[in-house]
């Protein structure tokens, strides 16, 4: 067959060989991003179907444990620059006062991500959900609507864009995942540039079989917890 495609291509104007190969490309393209959306959608309903009473349970002890709303939304950085609004359990104490407290701190970690360890805005409930990553679950929601994946590099907050260098940016040239490939190789124990290498790794060689191997990986990774905070 590669034999066959040299001697066509030794008969076609080097400007129809390119156009062939270009086509060739967003052929392939578009074949693994629609094979992705379909797994990405459908593994999503599922969930949240299964999960429900999980989610309903978790709900239920955010507004016992402390006032204010179930969920979280926050803006973040989404594919090609876009704004989103990304959901979570609300894991953190809506106390003003603490949280202007922990605006000052120096974070645990180095880098342009800043999360801190030990963050004294966590409540008891949020603690437990944010070790086993049950906060992260509205975000399907997210994948539902298109603005995220079920698998591909963390959504970036607007300040982190903001520091961003060109390599960086490539984060950018794919929709954010709930999970990814870092976060089964590590967590928020890996620096990150570790984070970055492994985000645009996955962004290189993605495809269905990938995901669906990372989000095998990605239940063990939560239940042991490793990086997690």
């Amino acid at each position: 067959m590669q034999a066959i495609k040299q001697q066509i291509n030794t008969f076609l104007p080097s400007f129809l060989v390119v156009l062939f190969a270009q086509l060739q490309r967003f052929n392939d393209w578009l074949v693994r991003d629609a094979y992705k959306r379909v797994y990405d959608v459908t593994l999503s309903a599922l969930l949240i179907l299964a999960l429900s009473p999980l989610l309903l349970m978790t709900g239920l002890a955010i507004l016992l444990e402390s006032r204010g709303g179930v969920f979280f939304h926050q803006q973040r950085v989404g594919k090609d620059g876009q704004i989103f609004k990304m959901i979570k359990f609300r894991s953190m104490s809506t106390d003003a006062k603490l949280h202007a407290e922990v605006a000052a701190m120096e974070s645990d970690r180095d880098g342009v991500c800043r999360k801190f360890v030990n963050d004294p805005r966590v409540t008891k409930v949020g603690n437990i959900i944010r070790k086993l990553s049950i906060d992260e679950l509205p975000q399907l929601i997210n994948v539902l609507r298109g603005e995220m994946s079920l698998i591909g590099p963390r959504p970036a907050l607007i300040s982190e864009v903001e520091q961003y260098t060109d390599y960086d940016r490539q984060r950018l040239n794919a929709l954010p995942g709930i999970s990814g490939l870092w976060q089964v190789s590590g967590r928020a124990d890996l620096s990150f540039e570790q984070q970055i290498d492994l985000d645009l790794r996955y962004i290189r060689e993605r495809n269905l079989f990938t995901d669906i191997v990372i989000t095998a990986k990605t239940i063990p990774a939560v239940l042991l917890g490793a990086g997690a905070y």
